[in-house]
C-alpha cells in the first residue's frame, strides 16, 4: 500500500484537452504513482461525466460533483453581502466538503494538494500540524481580474476590481496557512511574494507545467474527425477553451486590428480558431473573411500538423501558455505577445517570435504564409529539454515531504 494523499482541483482532470485540465491530468497520473489518491472534483460540463470511471483508475477513491455555471453564477453574487471573493461561493459545495471531512476522519491522510485558491475552503478547516498542505496557484487568479478590470467600464470595471482585492486578500489568507504555496513559473512566484509578508516567503515555490513530447509530435498517429480541408487550406491557427475570456479578447482583438492587414496580403488564407464552448461573439467571427471557428474538437493535433503557424497574441495572460508549448511540440513556429511568453527562458527566437506591435505581426504571419511548410524542429528540441512532465513534476515529491532519490 502506497501513503495516503487528498486531491483536490476545481474542475475532472479529463480529457486532458484544455489548460487546467491538462495540468491536473498529468499532477493525478504523478501522484498516482507515489500515493494512494483520493480525489475530489467539480464536473462543470456534461460532456466529461463520461470520463469518471476513466479518472477512478488512477484514484483510491474519486468523489464527482455537477457543477451548474448558470447557478453557481447565481451562488457567487451571495458573495458580495459577505465581504468575500465571488469564486468561492462559485465552488462551493455541502456535499464536497461532507466528503473531504469524512475522508480526512476516516483515512490516515497526512498530506493535501489542492489545485486552484478556490478549492482551498476545503482544507482550511480541517488545517493541523498533522496535515502538511500544497496548493498550487498555477497564476495569480486576483491579477487576472486586475487585468479584466483594466479592460472594462462601468459597473463591471467595479465588479473586477472588488474580485480582485477579495481573491487577493484570500490568496494571502491561504499561502499564510498552507505549508507551501506553488505558482507555475518563477516570475509568478516572484510577483506574489512582492504581495505578502516576508515571513512566508520562505513558503512559496515554483511548479512549472510539462508537456506530453510523445503525444504532440509530428510523428504521432492522429486523425481529423471533422470536415475540414487542412492539407489544402493555406491557414495560421488559434488553439484554446474558447469560453476563457483571454482567449476570447485576442481573438477578437487579433481579427480587428490584424487580420485584415494579412488578408488584404494573404487574400486565400484562413485563420482557424479551434477550441470548445464559442460564445456567441466568437462563433460570429465566422463571418469575417478567411476566418473558420470549429468549435469543440476531436484532436487538436491535427490543426496544428499543417498550419503554416500558431499565433497566441495574448492580452491578458498569467503563467505559461500551454498552446505555446503543444505548437512547438509540433515542430510549428509561434508567434506571440509579451505576455504570452511568460515562464518561457532562453526560447529559440527562430522558432518563436514575440512581438506587441501589430505592423510586426503582420509581416510576420504573411512572411509565414507565403513559404511552404517548414518544420521548427529546434522549437521541439528546446521543449523536449526544458519542458517533460517528469522533470517538472519531480520537485511536487519534495514539497509534499517526501525524499527524493
Amino acid at each position: 500500500m502506497k501513503e495516503p494523499l487528498l486531491y483536490l482541483c476545481h474542475r475532472i482532470p479529463y480529457p486532458p484537452n484544455k489548460g487546467d485540465k491538462i495540468t491536473t491530468f498529468h499532477v493525478l497520473k504523478f501522484l498516482a504513482r507515489h500515493y494512494d489518491v483520493y480525489l475530489g472534483c467539480f464536473i462543470d460540463d456534461p460532456n466529461d461525466r463520461q470520463y469518471t470511471d476513466k479518472v477512478r483508475t488512477f484514484c483510491k477513491e474519486a468523489f464527482f460533483v455537477d457543477l451548474n455555471p448558470s447557478f453557481a453564477k447565481l451562488k457567487g453574487l451571495t458573495a458580495l453581502g459577505k465581504g468575500e471573493p465571488i469564486t468561492l461561493p462559485y465552488y462551493r459545495s455541502a456535499s464536497l466538503s461532507r466528503w473531504v471531512k469524512q475522508t480526512l476522519a476516516s483515512t490516515s491522510i497526512t498530506k493535501a494538494f489542492v489545485y486552484s485558491g478556490c478549492m482551498a475552503q476545503y482544507v482550511l478547516p480541517h488545517q493541523t500540524p498533522q496535515l502538511h498542505t500544497v496548493m498550487q496557484f498555477a497564476d495569480i487568479d486576483s491579477d487576472k481580474w486586475r487585468q479584466y478590470a483594466n479592460a472594462s467600464t462601468g459597473i463591471m470595471r467595479k465588479v473586477y476590481q472588488r474580485e480582485h482585492r477579495t481573491l487577493a486578500d484570500y490568496e494571502k489568507l491561504v499561502a499564510d496557512q498552507f505549508d507551501i504555496s506553488c505558482f507555475i513559473s518563477d516570475t509568478e512566484s516572484s510577483h506574489f511574494r512582492e504581495m505578502v509578508s516576508t515571513n512566508i516567503h520562505n513558503k512559496i515555490r515554483t511548479l512549472e507545467n510539462g508537456i506530453d513530447s510523445d503525444y504532440f509530435s509530428p510523428l504521432a498517429p492522429s486523425s481529423l474527425a471533422e470536415d475540414y480541408p487542412l492539407e489544402s487550406d493555406n491557414y495560421i491557427v488559434f488553439t484554446g477553451a474558447m469560453d476563457y475570456r483571454p482567449n476570447i479578447e485576442t481573438v477578437i482583438w487579433f481579427i480587428k486590428r490584424v487580420w485584415p492587414q494579412v488578408i488584404q496580403q494573404c487574400p486565400d488564407s484562413k485563420f482557424y480558431i479551434v477550441g470548445s464552448s464559442p460564445p456567441k461573439q466568437v462563433i460570429e467571427l465566422n463571418t469575417h473573411p478567411g476566418v473558420v471557428v470549429t468549435g469543440r474538437v476531436d484532436d487538436v493535433r491535427p490543426y496544428l500538423a499543417h498550419a503554416k503557424a500558431a499565433v497566441a497574441p495574448m492580452l491578458m495572460a498569467r503563467g505559461i501558455q500551454n498552446k505555446i508549448l503543444e505548437a512547438l511540440a509540433m515542430e510549428r513556429p509561434v508567434m506571440t505577445s509579451s505576455l504570452g511568453v511568460e515562464g518561457l527562458e532562453n526560447y529559440p527566437t527562430e522558432c518563436l517570435y514575440v512581438t506587441d506591435a501589430e505592423e510586426e505581426m503582420v509581416r510576420w504571419i504573411v512572411s509565414k504564409l507565403r513559404e511552404n511548410v517548414v518544420r521548427a524542429k529546434d522549437g521541439r528540441d528546446w521543449l523536449k529539454a526544458n519542458f517533460s512532465w517528469e522533470a517538472k513534476l519531480t520537485p511536487l515529491l519534495g514539497y509534499l515531504g517526501a525524499e527524493i532519490e
